[in-house]
């Protein structure tokens, strides 16, 4: 029998290297994980580089090259992408960006990039949306919350270049730098002095904010600036249905992931209880993906918080979080007529507390698929399998050959 639909799970940051917590385990191999386990077990594994060796792949750039779309192509920054998914419809010529909601002090240096990862910033956005005014630089903006301390800002206007640098210093400590053009064109220019001005304006009204009072009365850090990165101008691609001939789903807490998914033409499907972070829902996330399989032929999930736990270096809160994971999966595992296709999108080593250019695991698993003899599914387990060594753009095709859906090369 041939399988007829597509699970593509990709489990964002689950890989990592080495742990002195976990006797020189990763967190994937120290975690229990009797689902996974089986899975690898009764499926094809590898190890997989989602760009190339040695490059350390941005979520998005991962993502893109795991649906099949080159990122050397079809990529234009994250921000575009950030806004989409945040429910920013990006019309052509609108520059985006992607937004950290984060903590300054009476010195003006950034003392948590992330404000304590907060979560829920509707109110502020809606303070920033009705109190910054950009009508001196004839050009309008939306403003959207994401999830946790992420937002996304797009700016529409004539002129607008996207070649500008970043307010976000990368380091607590420090001050935020200004927005500067990467260019000579004045386009970059004129682009930078409305990022400057909004971030100024917008400052001021979260420098005041109820919200942000009562998170200093309780001695948690406020969302009193805005860091601005990733800017883009939208690109084109080519419809996911047209391109692979599958209808198909995002299902995704991040507003990066889903807003890949919408701009290449998934839908998105939001579910109640899911945050992006440890706290998510899972069970609510994975029965979303069981029901849309009944309507659709591809789903693309995606489940980050082990991603922010390696990013935090919380060893011990990742493998926590990579056994909830794993018991909440089970039920993919008796869907008739399915390829799972598990993997992750990069490597967050605890260690370094970034992306690394380490390859992740990979597993295929479902009818029609030779099973190897792999029996773990881990970053040391999985490169013995039968997958080999691959990179994320080869994965659609593999899957795509497995439900039949390719078409032969020559006569």
């Amino acid at each position: 029998m041939t399988a007829r639909k597509i699970v593509y799970m990709v489990l964002d940051g689950i890989s990592d290297r080495p742990c002195p917590q976990f006797g020189g385990l990763t967190p994937l191999q120290a975690a229990r994980t009797p689902v996974l386990d089986r899975f690898a077990a009764e499926g094809i594994c590898g190890i997989m580089d989602t760009i190339a060796p040695g490059v350390r792949p941005g979520s998005d750039t991962a993502h893109l090259s795991l649906l099949g779309y080159p990122p050397e192509r079809y990529y234009t920054g994250r921000g575009p992408l950030e806004a989409e998914g945040s429910g920013i419809h990006m019309a052509p010529g609108m520059i985006g960006f992607r937004c950290n909601f984060a903590t300054i002090d009476r010195a003006g240096r950034i003392i948590d990039r992330r404000a304590g990862r907060i979560h829920h910033t509707e109110l502020l956005s809606s303070a920033i949306r009705e109190g910054v005014d950009l009508t001196a630089h004839d050009v309008a903006f939306r403003f959207e919350s994401g999830a946790g301390h992420r937002a996304a800002l797009a700016f529409a206007g004539e002129g607008l270049g996207d070649r500008v640098s970043s307010n976000d210093p990368k380091a607590e400590g420090r001050e935020p730098p200004a927005i500067v053009p990467l260019t000579d064109d004045p386009a970059d220019k004129r682009t930078a002095d409305v990022c400057n001005d909004f971030i100024r304006q917008s400052r001021q009204i979260l420098l005041d904010h109820p919200l942000n009072l009562e998170r200093l009365e309780q001695g948690l850090p406020p969302a009193n600036i805005l860091l601005l990165r990733g800017a883009g101008k939208m690109g084109h691609f080519e419809p996911f249905s047209e391109r692979y001939g599958l209808s198909g789903s995002v299902i995704a807490a991040a507003t990066l992931i889903s807003g890949i998914g919408m701009v290449v033409g998934l839908e998105h499907i939001p579910v109640p209880g899911t945050t992006g972070s440890v706290d998510t829902d899972l069970d609510a996330k994975v029965a979303a993906v069981v029901r849309e399989l009944e309507r659709k032929e591809f789903v693309l999930v995606n489940i980050k918080g082990a991603d922010e736990a390696g990013h935090d270096g919380k060893a011990e809160e990742k493998r926590d979080f990579i056994e909830a994971i794993d018991a909440a999966i089970e039920p993919l595992g008796a869907i008739e007529g399915c390829l799972l296709a598990i993997c992750s999108d990069h490597t967050t080593p605890c260690s370094i507390g970034d992306h690394s250019a380490d390859p992740v695991p990979v597993v295929i698993r479902g009818e029609g698929v030779r099973a190897d003899r792999v029996q773990a599914f881990d970053e040391i387990a999985c490169a013995e399998g039968g997958l080999n060594r691959i990179r994320g753009g080869d994965l659609m095709p593999i899957l795509l050959d497995l439900i039949n859906k390719t078409h032969k090369y020559g006569a």
